[in-house]
């Protein structure tokens, strides 16, 4: 595309303000150019005025990304690609601009990174699928940010946004190169977007908006699914069709230049008091929640239902957690302290896990007690019995001192 560098952009200088606002509530990780959001502020209106300057005349290029990584649930790492501050507010003005014209063509069954749409609202509506079909493919797209491919990116971004200023910036931070940590830069190569952008979500959703959604809608309507970013589960009504649409979408990602990881992606059977048959497979995994065949009471009779309860891998992780928060080598704190630090993540669990199965959610969250037990224990060289007798007297006491107790989820 042929670039003016004195293009006019109409972006508002308001426009600006308002998405410094929004940036500053976020992250507090720098970019390359290590700038806080407190340097930042010691001439925010010079600062502000000067990003608006650059954009409204389409003279605004961003700098490179600050390459971190971030530990993942199978011991390898994500990368992701932190821009700087004003890298940030430049992308918020014109992700807010593209997403007003956008969200409303996005499939239905999308739910990531949309204003109006949920985690809730899609774990909800796999549930009410499960009912309504036999079989589940769980698909899981391998290094997808990391894969989108430009070209199609831009064509996607031609086809829905008629302003040609806005191609122009997705473009530049398309080929934004990242800054790796010995400080090297890295091309993208025509591929990427990294993972932290701020306009990286809608951009994600944009390409599977057409990549996926709608090939899927017009090429096999009798299916379901749900997507939450590059989280997919298509549900089907029998294992062949099952089988069927999972190997078209393997050559539909290659046509886009994306493709499957083999070994998290398997079709599953919804086996409830209805589905009795006998299959190997009769779990998957979406959004945290384990979907699986679990005993259930109703009308005093216990039946088997196909229904979503928090998956084992995260209630080990919220366990780490917990032994991390309340440290027997800690004891120099009061229990104030360890109620300050945990309380925020466990309003966070019980906010967003407690929705479903809240059985399964206490008998997680009862370790606190266990870990308060033993730090008490430690700190007052007690036993077992006085130390237990220490918490009771607390929590009646203070009987929201932790989130969980004022909650409703301990013993």
């Amino acid at each position: 595309m042929n670039e003016h560098k004195n293009r006019t952009v109409p972006v508002e200088f308001s426009q600006v303000v308002a998405a410094y606002r929004k940036m500053r509530q976020g992250g507090k990780a720098t970019g390359i150019d290590n700038e806080s959001w407190e340097e930042f502020g010691q001439k925010l209106e010079t600062n502000l005025y000067v990003i608006w300057n650059r954009m409204s005349s389409g003279s605004y290029h961003p700098q490179a990304v600050r390459e971190v990584e971030i530990p993942k649930k199978d011991g390898k790492t994500r990368k992701l690609g932190i821009p700087t501050l004003r890298d940030r507010i430049a992308q918020e003005v014109v992700k807010d601009y593209m997403e007003k014209k956008l969200d409303r063509i996005f499939h239905e069954n999308s739910y990531g990174y949309r204003q109006l749409k949920s985690a809730h609202e899609a774990v909800e509506q796999v549930r009410q699928n499960c009912f309504k079909k036999d079989w589940v493919i769980d698909m899981d797209i391998s290094k997808f940010f990391d894969e989108i491919d430009h070209e199609i990116m831009l064509k996607a971004v031609r086809h829905v946004m008629e302003e040609k200023w806005v191609e122009m910036y997705v473009k530049r931070w398309l080929e934004m190169p990242v800054q790796k940590k010995d400080g090297t830069l890295l091309s993208k190569a025509g591929k990427g977007t990294p993972q932290g952008g701020v306009i990286s979500p809608l951009l994600a959703n944009l390409y599977l908006h057409f990549t996926m959604d709608k090939w899927l809608e017009i090429n096999y309507p009798q299916v379901s699914f749900v997507r939450y970013a590059d989280d997919i589960v298509v549900h089907c009504n029998t294992q062949a069709e099952a089988i069927a649409v999972l190997e078209a979408i393997k050559i539909r990602l290659k046509e886009v230049k994306l493709q499957i990881k083999e070994e998290k992606t398997h079709i599953a059977y919804c086996k409830d008091y209805k589905r009795k048959e006998k299959f190997k497979n009769v779990k998957f995994e979406f959004l945290g929640f384990s979907y699986q065949p679990r005993a259930r009471r109703g009308n005093g009779n216990t039946f088997t239902a196909f229904t979503p309860e928090i998956s084992q891998s995260n209630q080990k992780k919220i366990g780490e957690a917990i032994r991390e928060n309340i440290n027997n080598r800690n004891t120099q704190l009061e229990m104030l302290d360890l109620a300050k630090a945990l309380n925020p993540k466990l309003r966070g669990w019980i906010n967003y896990y407690g929705v479903y199965s809240k059985r399964c959610l206490r008998k997680v969250l009862f370790m606190v007690e266990k870990r308060l037990i033993s730090w008490l224990k430690k700190k007052y060289k007690v036993g077992y019995h006085q130390a237990m007798a220490k918490l009771t007297m607390k929590k009646k006491a203070n009987p929201k001192l932790f989130y969980h107790w004022q909650a409703g989820y301990s013993y």
